[in-house]
């Protein structure tokens, strides 16, 4: 079965809108209403959901191995609900949890790292392994968070900002080796 399907309500169905070069792994599954930009990859065992709402993810950014990424859908308790909107070179690490939140561009957010509903993290972050953003917390660009529920450690320096832009490259290039091999779209 394909990892990319449309999911629907009966009355409006939504497929994934793919950009140039984008990598799915067959292992994985990407659902409704979901976007992802030029040169995005998902890798095995993720699953992005936008079923409910709405999921923009850009370019160059990268979804690790079992990330789960979903939203929140609008009714009663939450009257707009909440999409998930992605920035460009992000990494997404492995088992990582992503719901309804804002990230920016050029973040890294770390394995088993958990961000919930309404949080926001801006460009130039890292999300320490294992951390937890509360709903509606907001990460002030420049900085490594750390625990649960994070809190700011220390601000990053010039060699770690390279390191965004150097692993979305790197990821990059990985999946165009996966494109080659497996011949995929």
């Amino acid at each position: 079965m394909s990892p990319l399907r449309a999911h629907g309500n009966g009355e409006k169905e939504k497929s994934p809108r793919l950009g140039n070069g984008v990598y799915i792994d067959p292992q994985s599954a990407v659902i409704g209403d979901v976007t992802l930009d030029d040169d995005c990859s998902v890798w095995p065992m993720a699953v992005v959901r936008g079923d409910m709402h709405r999921i923009r993810i850009g370019a160059r950014t990268s979804v690790q191995d079992g990330a789960v990424l979903h939203i929140t859908h609008a009714g009663p308790f939450n009257a707009d609900g909440w999409p998930l909107e992605i920035g460009e070179d992000v990494t997404i690490g492995h088992k990582a949890c992503l719901h309804g939140c804002t990230v920016g561009s050029r973040v890294l957010i770390g394995i088993g790292a958990i961000v919930l509903d309404g949080a926001v993290i801006e460009d130039e972050v890292v999300l320490a392994a294992g951390a937890l953003v509360p709903p509606g917390k907001k990460l002030e660009s420049g900085y490594l968070y750390v625990g649960a529920p994070c809190r700011q450690a220390r601000p990053l320096n010039d060699k770690e900002k390279e390191f965004f832009r150097y692993s979305a490259a790197n990821y990059v290039k990985l999946k165009d080796q996966y494109l080659t091999e497996h011949d995929q779209p």
